[in-house]
């Protein structure tokens, strides 16, 4: 892959994308009749190890409830699996290598300054634009309380509650060793914590509350109301009622010797980060602590879905549901022991795919699932399109408007996800409806291939048999159109 400078690339524009200052946007019509709310929720780190995604083992009554209420994409992605990267994604529309947002800590604002995020286009609209939790990205649980890397010009106001779970971090328990009595050194951990405690003792329920509070003040008004959730991101850490759902008896892992063969096949840098000390991530941290923290993730889910079931009923009591456009998503995916992984940060679909259900007024086939590949940046046009607004031209996601009449009609657009680990190290990955295609450095230091209706674990890499040469070629060919991406000299 040709080496660019990150100023040449910054005067680039992407595929799919046209203009991105805000002197393009044009003005939007009014919607016809009432206005149309959006109520924007997310969670953080959660895969769709959930019930209406066909867990039998997680308890997600709320978030079950909300898919019988609209569509349920079974195949959404991230466009890189990466808290701060994909984040900026959905609030813009655009794909990392179109604003160059590929690192946690790069600052939307100073690379795409004039860039008009989801929340100032309904500000634009006349609407009520707030947060409450993390939407943008969040050293957590470190900035919690805080601002974080938010981005200020998205909201009217922001809100940054704290619980018990940033207040008494030194009640954590940490892998390996099972220690606690220290602060700090969480963000990425193996550790959990199930108090005897009230949820709204902690950050996640405080943020259902503010979210209700502000839903209760602006309800006569339009209003994008985003409650963001900081669970379950590590460290695990909910009541003790919600890790009780799930008696450790019942925890699983992969047997390690089977997790270690599924890698035999796999290129290095796919998981470069992972294998220093794998499995597990850390050094030490053995098979029935990491089944221990994968019992507290599932508590952390749990308790999440109580809090969307707190928005769910405030839309209902107050007459809402008939006028509020309600999505709920999570920025990426997240292994839990599958191949001796953990986190996020990987071209798998472990990693790459995560929940996102979109209900509300003129969504038809309530209850009904979408099996089409779509990703996470689409949810900004689908939200402007169906609050009656016109979609910018500047967008690289699609309305899924479409899907959300007919959940099988025809689309065309392929779903791309991309994992950056420094300027030489950097990996695309192209999902079809029934492959998963992945190059590394232009598929000079590997490539991948899946076939998703025999191999939906990604067990088997078919990208170096003569049998599959014709997929390749045509997948690659496919793929190329997204792999231009900024390769500064800066840290990774």
């Amino acid at each position: 892959m040709q080496a660019i400078s990150r100023r040449s690339f910054m005067k680039s524009v992407s595929v799919g994308s046209i203009a991105l200052t805000a002197g393009r946007l044009t003005a939007a019509p009014k919607p016809s009749g009432k206005h149309i709310n959006v109520l924007f929720i997310a969670a953080d780190d959660m895969n769709t190890d959930i019930g209406c995604y066909g867990d039998k083992q997680v308890k997600t009554p709320h978030i079950d409830r909300l898919a019988k209420m609209g569509v349920r994409f079974d195949r959404a992605y991230c466009q890189q699996p990466l808290c701060g990267p994909s984040r900026a994604s959905v609030m813009t529309g655009l794909r990392p290598n179109t604003t160059g947002f590929v690192r946690l800590w790069d600052n939307l604002r100073k690379l795409r300054p004039n860039a008009v995020t989801l929340g100032q286009f309904f500000q634009k609209q006349g609407y009520y634009s707030a947060r409450v939790g993390k939407i943008y990205h969040y050293n957590n649980p470190a900035a919690i309380g805080t601002d974080g890397h938010d981005d200020a010009p998205t909201w009217n106001e922001r809100f940054n509650p704290a619980g018990i779970d940033k207040k008494q971090e030194d009640k954590i328990i940490r892998y390996p060793g099972g220690k606690t009595g220290r602060k700090g050194g969480l963000g990425i951990s193996m550790a959990w914590w199930g108090p005897e405690s009230k949820d709204t003792e902690h950050t996640d329920g405080m943020v259902a509350s503010k979210a209700i509070e502000l839903i209760d003040k602006h309800k006569d008004k339009p209003f994008f109301i985003a409650a963001g959730f900081f669970n379950p991101h590590c460290p695990y850490v909910a009541p003790k009622k919600y890790m009780d759902l799930y008696p450790l008896s019942e925890i699983t892992m992969q047997n390690l010797d089977e997790a270690k063969k599924d890698l035999d096949d796999v290129p290095p840098m796919a998981v470069q980060r992972d294998t220093r000390n794998w499995p597990y991530f850390f050094k030490g941290v053995t098979h029935e602590e990491a089944r221990k923290c994968k019992r507290a993730y599932y508590a952390c889910i749990s308790f999440v879905d109580a809090q969307v079931g707190r928005l769910l009923d405030a839309l209902e009591k107050r007459d809402l549901m008939k006028n509020t456009m309600i999505v709920f998503w999570s920025d990426h995916g997240y292994f839990l022991g599958e191949k001796g992984l953990w986190y996020k940060r990987k071209n798998f679909e472990r990693s790459v795919r995560a929940p996102m259900i979109v209900a509300g007024p003129g969504v038809k086939n309530a209850g009904k699932t979408c099996a089409q590949p779509v990703e996470l940046l689409d949810m900004y046009p689908t939200l402007v399109d169906y609050t009656g607004h016109k979609v910018p031209g500047r967008l690289d996601g699609r309305s899924l408007r479409p899907l959300l009449n007919d959940p099988s009609a025809a689309w065309d657009k392929p779903a791309i996800s991309q994992v950056f680990h420094g300027p030489k190290a950097q990996g695309y990955s192209i999902r079809t409806a029934k492959w998963r295609y992945t190059e590394w450095n232009g598929g000079a230091a590997g490539r991948e291939l899946y076939d998703h209706r025999n191999d939906p674990d990604e067990v088997t890499n078919l990208a170096s048999k003569p049998k599959y040469a014709d997929i390749v070629k045509r997948l690659s060919k496919q793929l190329a159109p997204y792999c231009k991406q900024p390769q500064s000299k800066t840290r990774s």
